[in-house]
């Protein structure tokens, strides 16, 4: 069982920047994909990024260009930062990490990110 505590959301205005990490009680080395969804009230949850353990990564579409995803292996944490932000980037984000060989997924508990004016 993995913990993942999110942290770094909160209220922007449309055209800010917001920094999210995501910090694992465990070392990421155990995991093959390391990422974050979000969700919207009332819409589906997307992929909007993830890093693997050999450093590839990838981004949802609708977040290309303005959205960067790292890994700092020495402190188990996964980071996403995001420019440019507009309205309809307002979710609730979820960090998640897939287990080696199993495959079994956790989930951290969520973090708010509000774009408005």
């Amino acid at each position: 069982q993995v913990q993942l505590v999110e942290s770094g959301g909160g209220l922007v205005q449309p055209g800010g920047s917001l920094r999210l990490s995501c910090a694992a009680s465990v070392s990421i080395y155990n995991f093959d994909v390391v990422g974050w969804y979000r969700q919207a009230p009332e819409k589906e949850r997307e992929l909007v990024a993830h890093i693997s353990r050999d450093g590839s990564t990838y981004y949802g579409d609708f977040v290309k260009g303005r959205v960067t995803i790292s890994r700092d292996n020495a402190k188990n944490t996964v980071s996403l930062q995001m420019n440019s932000l507009k309205p309809e980037d307002t979710a609730v984000y979820y960090c998640y990490a897939d287990w080696r060989y199993t495959g079994n997924r956790g989930w951290g508990q969520g973090t708010q990110v509000t774009v408005s004016s």
